[in-house]
């Protein structure tokens, strides 16, 4: 993450009903990323949830079939999560594409992370 050829993507998973984060990872977009997401969330969303993506291959390899769907932006699915990232590039500058507050330091991008979405959940409840 020192480079600005290593590129980095947060994944996050959001209670459909309630909307706060249950699940984050940073890394490429590769299946081992995608099965980090997938145990990163608790059990009863592995157990019963209905997982809603973008047609990224990863994601099937990795959620199980008979709960995943995948749909586009058109059906309104995703929006969730693309609001998410809207509010937190409103509040965390270091996160704005082409930013002057970037850090080299991947740690301090995954502690900023964390602590946005532990204020983002308890502004949920």
């Amino acid at each position: 993450m020192g480079d600005k050829r290593d590129v980095w993507w947060v994944w996050v998973a959001l209670d459909a009903d309630t909307r706060p984060v249950v699940g984050m990872v940073a890394g490429d977009r590769t299946e081992g990323t995608a099965r980090r997401l997938w145990a990163a969330l608790p059990a009863e969303y592995r157990d019963g949830a209905v997982v809603y993506t973008d047609f990224l291959a990863r994601y099937r390899s990795v959620i199980p079939a008979a709960r995943h769907t995948a749909a586009g932006k058109d059906v309104g699915l995703t929006n969730h999560v693309e609001r998410f990232w809207c509010t937190l590039r409103q509040r965390c500058a270091r996160f704005v594409r082409k930013t002057l507050s970037f850090s080299k330091c991947p740690l301090n991008h995954v502690g900023a992370l964390w602590y946005f979405v532990r204020l983002y959940n308890a502004s949920r409840l």
